[in-house]
């Protein structure tokens, strides 16, 4: 069973940093490209950042550009997103999620499987 756990969420002052982490089970990093994705009250979801399962493609909706950086660890089985400089329009529930085989073409991809997701607030 594919499971995808979300963590690292919490309250922030703006301009101040998190790093997200995402533990996976059930199957391995280097098959399945992970994204992140955040959906902020009342409004829809969007893609963040996604890195294909080799790693050697990384892409960032251009909100976050410069701010954010995706990473993961294979042997850990966890995938990490550090972000930095937040601003209050950051503020989201986020999710990572993931799809076999994918190659990160567009951080808005649907993706198979999903996690629950962590709340980040960023708030003075």
């Amino acid at each position: 069973q594919l499971q995808l756990v979300e963590s690292g969420g919490g309250l922030v002052q703006p301009g101040g940093s998190l790093r997200l982490s995402c533990v996976v089970s059930g199957f391995t990093l280097d098959r399945y490209a992970i994204g992140w994705f955040r959906q902020a009250p009342g409004k829809e979801r969007e893609g963040v950042s996604c890195i294909s399962p080799s790693g050697g493609t990384l892409k960032y909706a251009d909100s976050v550009k410069g701010r954010f950086t995706i990473s993961k660890d294979n042997a850990k089985n966890t995938v990490y997103l550090q972000m930095n400089s937040l601003k209050p329009e950051d503020t989201a529930v986020y999710y990572c999620a993931a799809d076999r085989g994918y190659v990160c073409y567009d951080v808005n991809y649907a993706m198979d499987h999903w996690g629950k997701g962590t709340l980040v607030t960023v708030s003075s």
